[in-house]
């Protein structure tokens, strides 16, 4: 991607007269199975919302503002911005200029593959000017037109999470003893989209672990609940047939939720935008209906 068409990178078809302050968002297209973008926003980006997966990011140009935790935080060129998951954080523009950055949203059981069940590192504030990890994030952030392979990941991914436990001051010591198998075995299950009812008693069947102890467990090595994360699967499984140009309203039924506006709840819960506003930033097309 170059700074004279900055929304002509992957995933991308760049609209007739688009403007430099137009927002944008470039999704990279990686063999990696975890969302990685680029984006330019002139002012308010986001609505209050929140993931389920850590948002690790470094702002390129302008001053990136957001509020995180009670107060107002501020990202600019040469730091690292690491939203824990489950936080609720909004977005925009801290200057009249815009800010333009890069993201990669990447799940704590990503993160647990290399830590081993130890709890997932909190980088208070948000933002952070540790050298490791800016190192380790900026190699996982090319341009969204530089593909990422998958070994070029899993070894970026070693060096991430051992930067953040690092910058986060050092391996937490748990106060309760934690089941990771178990709650990974109630993970795995959630991930695949089971049909019908999901409840805390079939995941305590599915995990051998009591249910208050596997929600307690999940939240510490996951860092958010069994019922958000299976929310979070049916939005990624809704967001790729959108990208793919099917109409919102079969988008919706096929990734499992009741309706149209059941998803765009969700949706915009979860990222701060309808539906329809992220295929419109993404260039992409909205089918037959309106999100």
């Amino acid at each position: 991607m170059t700074s004279d068409h900055p929304s002509a990178g992957a995933g991308v078809i760049e609209p007739p007269g688009l403007k430099r302050r137009d927002d944008w968002i470039a999704v990279a297209e990686d063999a990696i199975p975890f969302e990685r973008i680029e984006a330019f926003f002139a002012g308010r980006a986001y609505e209050p919302h929140r993931h389920d997966t850590y948002a690790i990011g470094q702002t390129l140009s302008g001053v990136q503002s957001f509020r995180y935790r009670g107060a107002e935080r501020t990202s600019l060129p040469g730091a690292t911005m690491v939203l824990h998951p489950d936080e609720l954080h909004d977005g925009q523009a801290g200057s009249e200029h815009g800010f333009r950055y890069r993201m990669i949203y990447i799940e704590p059981a990503a993160i647990q593959s290399v830590l081993g069940g130890r709890p997932l590192p909190f980088i208070k504030g948000g933002v952070t000017s540790d050298p490791r990890l800016f190192a380790a994030v900026h190699a996982l952030l090319p341009a969204t037109d530089a593909r990422i392979e998958t070994l070029e990941f899993e070894d970026g991914l070693f060096e991430l999470a051992h930067a953040l436990e690092g910058a986060a001051g050092g391996p937490s010591r748990a106060t309760a003893a934690i089941d990771y198998r178990a709650a990974e075995r109630a993970r795995l299950y959630l991930h695949d989209l089971p049909h019908g009812t999901v409840t805390l008693e079939s995941l305590e069947a599915i995990s051998g672990r009591d249910r208050w102890s596997l929600s307690r467990d999940f939240r510490r090595l996951f860092g958010t609940s069994p019922y958000r994360y299976l929310v979070q699967r049916h939005l990624e499984a809704a967001k790729v047939g959108l990208r793919r140009g099917v109409p919102p309203a079969q988008a919706a039924l096929e990734s499992g939720f009741a309706d149209q506006a059941h998803m765009s709840r969700h949706f915009k819960k979860a990222f701060g935008v309808t539906p329809g506003r992220w295929l419109r930033m993404a260039a992409m097309p909205l089918g037959r209906e309106q999100a």
